[in-house]
């Protein structure tokens, strides 16, 4: 926090783009719930509707991720309390509401068009890099339109940015997505009840951190450096070491996708019924 010029602080908050980040984005959630119910339904499965809550949820880590890579939500300290969106703080930043919204929309969206293609081993390795080049995609999209609209800001030294937005947190965010929803189906193929997939609430955080602190601790670290050393060739390096690792992670673990589909037990007093005979 101490890197943060007062300029940034004091950076007056664009109310109108507040207000539609919110209304729109929870708007698209609803959208998703609805999508996630009668997928559930159809599927006799609540791994939808868990993926949304796992996100939402996650949310409350966001304070974490502000802090480590340098981002900052206007108008937290100037005396407008961000047009009645925020409702909580911790290291000193206030968070809109919008953000549970966001994850949901950013990290669990895979899970609803990506997730049974992945169940059913119909999803390789080309459409793994697919689903992650989407995913950074629509990050840059969403982030690109905050960053430029006066609703927040990466303040930190980053380099290969577009427009305002550092590309660096686009292919992180991207990398985190394919891994929560690879490892979030591997799970569903394991558990038999509802119970077993709340576990995804746990594996979120652990996905999260697990990309953004893992695979970005290279440009986290690089752009903290004290003594002068935080350079734009050390920054960079960092940068592009951090998108290499994240195309690595992604071939590793299209190494574990699933191919064909759950094998399915068929219990002995069935047989007859399989076969064509009544059953008893």
């Amino acid at each position: 926090m101490g890197r943060m010029s007062a300029e940034v602080m004091a950076h007056e908050l664009d109310l109108l783009w507040q207000s539609i980040f919110t209304w729109v984005s929870w708007g698209i959630v609803a959208a998703m719930v609805l999508i996630a119910i009668r997928m559930g339904v159809k599927q006799r499965t609540p791994f939808y509707l868990i993926a949304i809550l796992a996100a939402g949820i996650g949310a409350y880590a966001e304070p974490l991720y502000d802090v480590a890579f340098d981002l900052w939500f206007y108008d937290a300290h100037n005396g407008a309390p961000g047009g009645g969106y925020m409702h909580f703080s911790a290291f000193h930043v206030l968070q809109p509401i919008w953000t549970h919204s966001g994850y949901v929309i950013l990290y669990a969206t895979a899970c609803l068009y990506a997730g049974r293609l992945i169940y059913d081993g119909r999803l390789g390795r080309r459409g793994l890099f697919l689903v992650w080049g989407a995913e950074i995609a629509a990050s840059c999209v969403f982030e690109v339109v905050g960053t430029g609209t006066d609703v927040y800001t990466y303040y930190g030294p980053y380099v290969l940015r577009i427009w305002n937005y550092p590309l660096v947190i686009g292919v992180l965010e991207g990398t985190q997505v394919v891994l929560f929803t690879v490892i979030a189906v591997l799970i569903w193929r394991q558990v038999s009840t509802g119970w077993g997939l709340l576990s995804l609430l746990v594996v979120f955080p652990m996905t999260f951190f697990g990309a953004n602190f893992g695979l970005g601790a290279p440009v986290i670290i690089a752009m903290h450096l004290d003594g002068g050393l935080a350079s734009a060739p050390m920054i960079w390096a960092a940068t592009l070491l951090s998108i290499g690792m994240c195309s690595v992670a992604v071939y590793g673990l299209s190494r574990f996708l699933p191919h064909g589909p759950v094998a399915v037990e068929v219990r002995e007093e069935a047989e007859p019924a399989l076969h064509g005979a009544a059953p008893r």
